[in-house]
């Protein structure tokens, strides 16, 4: 019988960290990059992304590689949604947004009670 066994994950990132690095160089490059170049280095990435042991070394490379935390977030997004976007800030804008519209909806004088015969002639 061929029992399959669990995956060793990576605790090695010298290659996930050279492939993230070359990664933000693409991004940002003032030159055009080939496709096949850059859909290279991002498959390669993927790839590593899956080998590596999540943890605090992961996390704190994907802190430092923007590139390589969205593709990390892209691949991940079936099992963890946007694992890493900042939550706090989007709670905090949409309480913000919540408390204007209620303050919005309130009246401006509660004391003041609308004219019944108000835009009737």
């Amino acid at each position: 019988m061929n029992a399959t066994q669990p995956h060793p994950h990576k605790t090695d990132l010298t290659v996930t960290h050279v492939l993230a690095e070359l990664l933000e160089r693409l991004e940002h490059s003032a030159v055009p990059v080939g496709a096949e170049q850059y859909r290279s280095v991002v498959l390669h990435l993927v790839n590593e992304l899956g080998d590596v042991e999540p943890g605090m070394a992961l996390g704190a490379l994907l802190d430092t590689h923007p590139a390589a935390a969205e593709l990390y977030e892209n691949v991940n997004y079936q099992y963890a949604g946007l694992c890493r976007s900042a939550l706090d800030a989007s709670l905090t804008a949409e309480l913000k947004a919540k408390e204007a519209i209620e303050k919005a909806m309130k009246p401006i004088n509660p004391q003041l009670k609308e004219d019944p015969n108000h835009g009737k002639s």
